[in-house]
């Protein structure tokens, strides 16, 4: 049976390395972005774009850098190389993080970096009047000092050109993105068959973490598991959890594969279940499914969420953000980070196109009882939607094993 019956050992002894033959985002495709990002610059009159350290430095250049209080990241011009910002004790380590090259700009403890960003700015030929983006990540203190002392320039939220790039995936994209949801896929399999009597939220989120290490990665990025009334808590709750028999089990977890992250839920019911656990799981799965159907190309985002919500009401639930029901929004893009735009919520008027992936996650809650999620993603073709997994196929069976 899928659902228990194993020991934690044999658990992970079904599991192997599944990482073979994943290749990271190599520096040709890097080049690609940063040309397609100035493309775009100078379509919209744009003259630079600063870059702040996480997930855009990364995206553009392959320099990982975890933000601080420090600022690191590179200015983008619409024309030319890019130039780096760091610490003076930095530079070195920064170099060596490079994949794209470009200048070092740095800055002493004592001296203030947002005056040699404006600095840099005119280096590089960009003078008071033009159109400065700044990272939409960028910590308020950064932007605010850089504010301050940009007389005459237009600052504005990079985001129209981060999103731009960002959101339609390349094909290695994709294909990390799928190695890293088959992974937490095999995990969620695994997991789901060494639940006993009596095993506590922690210990399965300790089992998680291995089953993740088993399969390549390097732990789990994130992990929640929930039992009984603390399923309908769609982010967790703050004590452990004990399982008994005809507890609902929601867990969900991802990893990262070289940057790229998964996201899967799964649900289900350890024993037997009851009518209503299983009357809720069924609208569950077919309000997962209106939303995917309404996933084509040119649509609205927020015409897959009306879709979702229209199936829950029509089985009852709702209406809008009311509970019983769907809480929150129906999925989340998503890539270097867990969760970016678009969004699949009402008020995103986004039309879907090639590239772009989402989580597809129209949640029910009930208070006081239990919760139902069923997560899987997808992505856009030039045919429609497809499945990076595919969904839970029923209640006594959601992982198609029997």
């Amino acid at each position: 049976m899928a659902i228990g019956g194993k020991t934690i050992d044999e658990a992970l002894a079904a599991l192997a390395d599944m990482t073979a033959g994943a290749q990271p985002i190599g520096r040709d495709e890097h080049l690609a972005r940063i040309a397609k990002a100035q493309a775009f610059m100078r379509a919209q009159g744009i003259a630079a774009v600063w870059l702040n350290a996480g997930t855009n430095l990364l995206y553009f250049t392959g320099t990982k850098w975890h933000p601080s209080e420090r600022m690191v990241g590179a200015v983008l011009p619409a024309d030319g190389p890019l130039a780096y910002l760091a610490p003076a004790f930095e530079e070195d380590t920064l170099k060596d993080f490079m994949l794209v090259q470009g200048p070092v700009h740095t800055w002493h403890e004592h001296q203030n970096p947002c005056a040699l960003f404006v600095d840099v700015l005119a280096r590089l030929g960009i003078h008071a009047g033009a159109r400065i983006g700044i990272d939409e990540s960028t910590p308020f203190f950064t932007a605010d000092g850089i504010r301050q002392l940009a007389q005459g320039y237009t600052l504005e939220n990079a985001k129209s050109v981060t999103a731009h790039c960002r959101t339609r995936k390349s094909p290695a994209e994709i294909a990390l993105m799928q190695r890293a949801k088959d992974m937490t896929l095999a995990v969620h399999v695994a997991t789901a068959s060494m639940l006993r009597a009596g095993i506590t939220t922690k210990e399965v989120e300790e089992f998680i973490d291995r089953a993740h290490r088993k399969v390549g990665a390097a732990g789990s990025y994130f992990k929640i598991v929930l039992f009984g009334a603390a399923t309908a808590f769609p982010h967790g709750v703050s004590y452990v959890r004990t399982l008994k028999d005809g507890d609902v089990v929601l867990i969900d977890t991802g990893c990262k594969l070289h940057d790229y992250i998964s996201d899967i839920t799964r649900t289900y019911v350890f024993g037997t279940p009851t009518a209503r656990q299983r009357e809720v799981w069924n609208a569950e799965k077919a309000a997962q499914q209106a939303a995917f159907d309404a996933a084509q190309l040119g649509v609205p985002c927020e015409e897959v969420d009306a879709a979702a919500r229209r199936s829950l009401e029509a089985a009852g639930f709702g209406p809008g953000y009311k509970l019983p029901g769907l809480p929150h929004r129906t999925g989340h893009g998503i890539g270097l980070d867990i969760h970016e735009w678009p969004y699949l919520v009402g008020g995103d008027k986004t039309p879907l196109d090639v590239g772009m992936c989402f989580s597809n996650e129209p949640m029910i809650c009930v208070p006081g009882e239990f919760g139902i999620r069923h997560e899987d993603h997808f992505y856009m073709t030039e045919n429609g939607p497809r499945w990076f997994t595919q969904p839970a196929r029923s209640i006594e069976d959601p992982f198609g094993q029997a």
